[in-house]
């Protein structure tokens, strides 16, 4: 049980303190409610940009990372297509500095060309080197477009192309810093050894002057119900073919999202595993297979993704998955085998309470997903779900014309 305290600032900017007193330190996690999503379709890999310029200095800091090193800190962030994440652990008696630095970039972020340079060129040395130069790394950016026709999940958080990047303006990127970089859009975790008294002293003194953004709300397109299966072949230098394919399914909000999760981990998590031990050791058709929910906050995607062994052809590995995956259609999980993943989720869920950052940045989801108690009540949610919801699902998610796959040979 993850205890807390929470409350909201005049501005808007929601605060949550977790005390935890087995640690000498603290951590601040400021989660903004943006991500690759809230792009202009011309203007795509705008919030990873971000993740990199926060960095960047403020006009009061024009060098983020030395003044928290300076007190033995350490930070980083990460963006998906629903938020951008940004975290710092300190030693729990320098826990100003952090409110310092934290505020001082949600107000006043620099904007010099300079600034914009260094780290569009970063971000496209990234580009090129995670996406277009790495074995595999384009995966993402063909199967996006390929099962997402209208929402904008159909591009990653790098963003469609470099040229989106390249072209922007300082203009562009001030007005999307102004749009979404508010107090009235993010939520604070101030988690660790920390007073509660002390907490509310420092967020009063830094951020309450912080003017509100007034945030318009988000309307998104919805994606339409796919209906025909999509396919797309591809040829690249890798050492082996591999197999994506990409099913709808419900978003991380729907109650169904805990009976779909517990189906990708009966699927692949662990060597007894049914993918493991149908495809690997079996019938030895693949070298490695994974199945995973992405876990997005709109309408997402159920992934079964694998390498083939060598001389395997590319219909021989097809129809297995799918004959694997039909079985949940046709009959109940066993008991045994939902107890099992069942078991392993409340002891990740349980080890996942040990780390103090892991604790701050699960609240934080948690109160954008409704309310930051969900993470006190996400195991009751695992384990009641039954082995018909999972039978259920799987004749909702695993239909032909619901399905989009990448097939991605190795050149000859």
């Amino acid at each position: 049980m993850i205890k807390f305290e929470k409350y909201k600032l005049v501005n808007g900017l929601r605060v949550i303190i977790h005390q935890d007193k087995s640690t000498s330190l603290a951590c601040i996690n400021i989660l903004y409610d943006v991500g690759a999503r809230d792009e202009n379709p011309q203007q795509t890999g705008f919030a990873h940009l971000f993740e990199h310029l926060m960095f960047g200095g403020s006009v009061n800091v024009p060098n983020y990372d030395e003044p928290l090193q300076r007190v033995g800190g350490e930070n980083n962030a990460f963006t998906t297509n629903d938020i951008t994440n940004y975290y710092l652990t300190l030693p729990a008696e320098n826990l100003e500095t952090g409110f310092w630095l934290e505020s001082d970039r949600m107000l006043s972020l620099a904007f010099s060309e300079k600034s914009l340079e260094v780290q569009r060129n970063v971000v496209i040395e990234e580009f090129k080197q995670r996406y277009l130069n790495q074995p595999y790394g384009d995966v993402w950016l063909l199967l996006r477009p390929l099962a997402y026709k209208v929402h904008p999940y159909k591009w990653d958080t790098i963003g469609k192309e470099i040229s989106h990047i390249e072209n922007a303006k300082i203009e562009d990127v001030k007005n999307f810093f102004k749009r979404f970089y508010t107090p009235d859009n993010a939520i604070m975790v101030v988690a660790g050894n920390v007073e509660f008294e002390e907490v509310k002293k420092f967020t009063e003194k830094w951020f309450a002057k912080i003017p509100t953004g007034n945030i318009a709300k988000r309307n998104l397109p919805k994606e339409p119900v796919q209906t025909e299966s999509r396919s797309l072949t591809v040829e690249r230098d890798v050492p082996l073919d591999a197999i994506y394919k990409v099913y709808h399914m419900c978003s991380r909000f729907d109650k169904e999202y805990y009976a779909v999760d517990l189906l990708s981990d009966i699927l692949s998590q662990g060597n007894s595993s049914r993918l493991h031990n149908e495809l690997i050791k079996d019938k030895k058709l693949f070298s490695e297979i994974h199945a995973y929910v992405m876990g997005d906050f709109d309408k997402g995607l159920f992934v079964v993704s694998g390498k083939l062994t060598k001389g395997v052809s590319m219909q021989q590995a097809d129809d297995a998955i799918i004959a694997v995956l039909e079985k949940f259609k046709q009959e109940l999980v066993s008991t045994d085998e939902l107890t099992k993943v069942k078991n392993k989720s409340e002891a990740t869920h349980l080890f996942g309470e040990v780390d103090v950052l892991n604790k701050a940045t699960n609240l934080a989801v948690a109160e954008l997903l409704g309310d930051a108690d969900i993470v006190n009540r996400e195991t009751e949610k695992y384990l009641a779900v039954k082995a018909e919801e999972i039978k259920v699902q799987a004749n909702i998610i695993f239909k032909k014309e619901n399905c989009s796959s990448l097939y991605y040979n190795a050149k000859k």
